[in-house]
């Protein structure tokens, strides 16, 4: 037998191995869940309700809800990539404190939510997410839709399909592809990614307000990715860059009263606390 044939024949089961492994280990890459289940009182949070919203595949996606003050709205909310819900308590109860409302959803597999995340589920549940709010007596218009990190892909997608009164993004991405290329530049991630989170595919036909809030000092989500997924943007839109700031995790530079102080231009209303 020839060697040729057996070597194509060798380089095709290591490709076929190598495929495989990549497809078992990109989860792990981009989804890094506390999958705790943690009760909004054990974490300091009175006020904040646990919701199960249930999905069509017999799993059920839990969400954190605090409700606004009479005449303030409510920010529907999708975390980053790793963590839970009660890593965001502090966040939550910022947004307590300005009288607005928020409803944190957290993704498949996280905080004792059902199933394992992906970009297809966590869009869908997302929708479902915005759509319970609805059911439960709010419009859309009384609604922000509000995206940090890796949800910052989520919610331009469900933006594109619902119709809030406005888009927050907290350091978004234009793709995951483009993410993956920056960090794992020895992957062939353009035939091996599933959850391609593509922004820009979407933020054209986003025409709600929209703020984008970014670090200058982001070493996880460049800060020029922020810059074009505005200049894409397809309504009224403007950016807060933050000199210094890292990833996401930028309070102390101010970012959560600028952004209640956008939420309440939006709103005619006085800023919150």
């Amino acid at each position: 037998m020839s060697a040729l044939p057996m070597l194509l024949g060798l380089f095709v089961v290591l490709g076929a191995i190598v495929y495989v492994g990549i497809q078992a280990i990109e989860p792990a890459l981009i989804y890094r869940p506390d999958r705790v289940r943690t009760q909004p009182q054990e974490v300091g949070l009175e006020g904040v309700q646990e919701v199960e919203i249930d999905t069509p595949d017999a799993n059920a996606v839990l969400a954190w809800w605090s409700r606004a003050a009479a005449g303030r709205p409510t920010v529907l909310y999708f975390h980053g990539n790793g963590g839970s819900l009660a890593n965001r308590a502090d966040r939550i109860a910022r947004f307590q404190r300005a009288g607005i409302g928020v409803f944190m959803m957290t993704y498949r597999g996280y905080g004792g939510s059902m199933g394992k995340p992906n970009e297809r589920d966590n869009v869908r549940d997302g929708r479902r997410a915005f759509d319970y709010l609805i059911a439960a007596g709010l419009k859309p218009d009384d609604i922000v839709v509000f995206g940090e990190s890796l949800g910052t892909g989520v919610a331009v997608q469900v933006v594109k399909a619902r119709q809030p009164r406005g888009l927050i993004l907290d350091s978004p991405y234009t793709s995951m592809l483009d993410l993956a290329r920056l960090h794992y530049p020895y992957l062939p991630a353009d035939w091996l990614l599933n959850d391609r989170y593509d922004t820009m595919a979407y933020i054209g036909d986003v025409h709600v307000p929209l703020l984008i809030v970014h670090g200058g000092d982001d070493r996880v989500v460049p800060v020029e990715m922020g810059r074009a997924v505005l200049a894409a943007a397809g309504g009224p839109r403007e950016m807060l860059e933050v000199p210094g700031a890292p990833h996401v995790n930028h309070e102390d530079f101010g970012t959560l009263d600028a952004i209640f102080a956008w939420i309440a231009r939006l709103y005619g209303v006085p800023p919150g606390a």
